[in-house]
C-alpha cells in the first residue's frame, strides 16, 4: 500500500455496513493505506459518506461542518429504546398515530425548523464522562447526554400513508435524525420510529455522484471539496515559506482559508491570528 497526496472521494454506503466497514473497503480498494471519512452514517443507513485518502484525510476537519440533507421514513404510534427500527418497541399509542391527519403531522414538524436544542438518542457515539452513551445503555444505565444546539433547515413532509411518512431534512452537523423523528411523534402524542434513511447530500455533494466502497472513483483534486473556504494565491517565495510551515502575512479573512500556490496547487490551509497568518495544515512538504 501507499501513502499517496491524495484528495476526496464520494462513497455511497449500504445498508448493513458501518462506516469503519466502508474505510476498509475503500481503502482496500485503492490500495492506500490512509483513509479517513466525515460524517458517520449508522450501519443500518445508507447514503453519502464524504472521504479522502493520502494526507488529504488532514483537510477533513474543514468539511465537517457543511450542511447535510436526508430523506427517510418514519412510522407513527410505536416508539423503540434506539429510536429507529433496529431497537425495541418500549411505548407508543397506535390508536392515537390513526387520528393524525396530514395537516397534524406538517405542523408537528415544521416545529422542529429553525434553531432548536436536540438531546442525543442514548444508543449513540456521543461522549458522556469519557463514556460512549450506547455502552452504558448496552448495559442498562440511563446516562443522558446534555442538549445539544443544532439548526434544521427543513423537515419537509414528502408522503403520508398512515402510520408511515416520508421526509426530507436538511439540517447542521450534530443533528440526530431519528431524534427529530421521535420527538414529531411525541409532540403528537402517539410516538414514532425511523425505519429508513439515506444521506443524499453533504454541502454540494450528491450521492447521485458517490460510487460504492468496494469500487471507488479515484479520489479528486483537495481543493473540490474546499469551495466553501476563500482562496488566497501566495507567491514563489511565499509558497516556501508555507512548505516549511512558516507564518504569512495576515489575508483579511474571517475563518480558515485556502492557500494556493503560482501554479494553482493546494499548498494548505490557514487562519489569521492577529497579525499573522497562521498555519493550520501544510499538504506540501519542504
Amino acid at each position: 500500500m501507499t501513502n499517496a497526496p491524495g484528495g476526496f472521494l464520494l462513497v455511497d454506503k449500504p445498508a448493513g455496513m458501518t462506516s469503519h466497514d466502508a474505510v476498509d473497503q475503500v481503502r482496500r480498494a485503492l490500495g492506500v493505506r490512509k483513509v479517513g471519512h466525515a460524517g458517520t452514517l449508522d450501519p443500518s443507513a445508507t447514503g453519502l459518506l464524504l472521504m479522502a485518502s493520502g494526507r488529504a484525510t488532514r483537510l477533513l476537519r474543514f468539511v465537517g461542518d457543511l450542511e447535510k440533507e436526508y430523506e427517510g421514513t418514519g412510522v407513527l404510534g410505536v416508539e423503540t429504546d434506539t429510536l429507529d427500527a433496529d431497537g425495541a418497541a418500549v411505548g407508543g399509542d397506535p390508536e392515537e398515530a390513526a387520528r393524525v391527519g396530514v395537516d397534524e403531522l406538517r405542523d408537528a414538524m415544521a416545529a422542529f425548523v429553525g434553531e432548536i436544542e436536540q438531546v442525543p438518542p442514548a444508543y449513540s457515539a456521543v461522549k458522556v464522562r469519557g463514556e460512549r452513551l450506547h455502552r452504558a445503555a448496552r448495559r442498562g444505565e440511563a446516562v443522558a447526554a446534555p442538549p445539544r444546539t443544532v439548526r434544521v433547515e427543513a423537515f419537509d413532509l414528502r408522503a403520508f400513508e398512515p402510520p408511515s411518512f416520508e421526509f426530507r431534512v436538511a439540517c447542521s452537523r450534530g443533528t440526530y435524525v431519528r431524534t427529530l423523528v421521535a420527538d414529531t411523534g411525541a409532540r403528537l402524542g402517539c410516538g414514532a420510529h425511523l425505519t429508513r434513511l439515506r444521506r443524499t447530500a453533504i454541502g454540494p455533494f450528491r450521492v447521485e455522484d458517490a460510487r460504492p466502497p468496494d469500487d471507488p472513483a479515484a479520489p479528486a483534486e483537495p481543493a473540490a471539496a474546499l469551495g466553501h473556504l476563500a482562496r488566497v494565491a501566495v507567491t514563489d517565495e511565499e509558497a516556501t515559506a508555507v512548505s516549511h510551515g512558516r507564518l504569512l502575512g495576515p489575508a483579511g479573512i474571517d475563518g480558515p482559508y485556502r492557500v494556493h500556490g503560482p501554479d494553482g496547487t493546494l499548498l494548505g490551509i490557514y487562519h489569521d491570528e492577529g497579525p499573522k497568518g497562521v498555519p493550520d495544515v501544510v499538504l506540501v512538504p519542504a
